[in-house]
């Protein structure tokens, strides 16, 4: 499967539906909402997308991110956590999934604590300026899309993904003592 040529943002959030129709009416926009759609699925098509900007709800590293916080949540096993970061390594090594170039966290203050140490810690840890706190779900999501902020692309998921593992709450994003 091709590179999708579009910048692409998965919204996350209570809000995310709404957020996400109400870029529907622009026409350098294409967004969907997927309910339990299949990776395989939204990856094509976002792929055949030919605007400038796709946005949609569907996280390809969702079961990752529910593994990690269910892990520390006291809710599942370590063991867990390791299977879904080597099917979400392998799924980007056939190009099944693939990150989006955005994250768009609506709301953060209102995430419980451990799914904010994800959004705002492991995952923005990989790449600083691709996770994006965004405090209004109504169609403000236009401005940003206008201001998207530059820096470094996401890295190879297989070189960040197996460091999750040991990114702890609290502790994840802060300097290593020696």
């Amino acid at each position: 499967m091709e590179a999708p040529t579009s910048t692409t943002l998965v919204v996350v959030g209570d809000e995310s539906t709404s957020a996400i129709h109400a870029l529907e009416r622009f026409a350098n926009v294409r967004a969907a909402t997927f309910d339990d759609a299949p990776d395989d699925e939204v990856a094509r098509w976002s792929a055949a997308a030919d605007s400038p900007y796709v946005v949609h709800d569907h996280d390809p590293l969702g079961h990752v991110a529910a593994a990690w916080v269910e892990f520390f949540d006291d809710q599942s096993t370590f063991g867990v956590l390791e299977l879904e970061i080597e099917r979400a390594i392998a799924a980007a090594e056939r190009h099944a999934i693939a990150v989006p170039d955005y994250y768009v966290v609506l709301h953060p203050e209102e995430l419980p604590t451990t799914w904010k140490h994800w959004w705002l810690g492991v995952l923005a840890s990989a790449s600083p300026t691709r996770v994006i706190p965004w405090p209004d779900a109504d169609d403000s999501l236009a401005r940003l899309l206008r201001r998207l902020p530059t820096g470094r692309a996401w890295p190879d998921v297989e070189d960040w993904l197996p460091r999750v593992v040991g990114a702890v709450p609290d502790r994840v994003g802060l300097p290593r003592s020696a």
